[in-house]
């Protein structure tokens, strides 16, 4: 299990998350963040943090971001951001990039 960074959380970039998670496993895209499913510890830490509420429990995720889950998912996968399981944030930095999806909207 794991937390999921939906759609609110989009052109915010506020960090608290970042500060919060006691893994390191919050990593900073172009215009969102992403919990890495495999080093979330499931502490949920970083969701009453939040000061958009974008951060839920996977099995919480309001049904209109349900495909949130998935994005965070796939972004990690090697073929999509080049990362894979990196083992922590702070030595990639902001990653010069985003999940396609999330490429494709609409600006805030």
């Amino acid at each position: 299990m794991a937390y999921v960074i939906a759609e609110p959380c989009v052109d915010v970039h506020d960090r608290a998350c970042v500060d919060e998670c006691p893994v390191d496993c919050i990593y900073d895209g172009l215009r969102k963040g992403y919990i890495n499913p495999t080093e979330c510890v499931d502490c949920g830490a970083c969701e009453p943090v939040c000061p958009v509420s974008a951060i839920f429990h996977q099995d919480d995720v309001p049904r209109e971001w349900a495909h949130y889950s998935q994005i965070e998912r796939e972004f990690f996968e090697p073929h999509v951001s080049g990362l894979g399981n990196p083992g922590g944030a702070a030595a990639i930095g902001q990653i010069e990039g985003d999940h396609p999806f999330i490429t494709g909207l609409d600006a805030a």
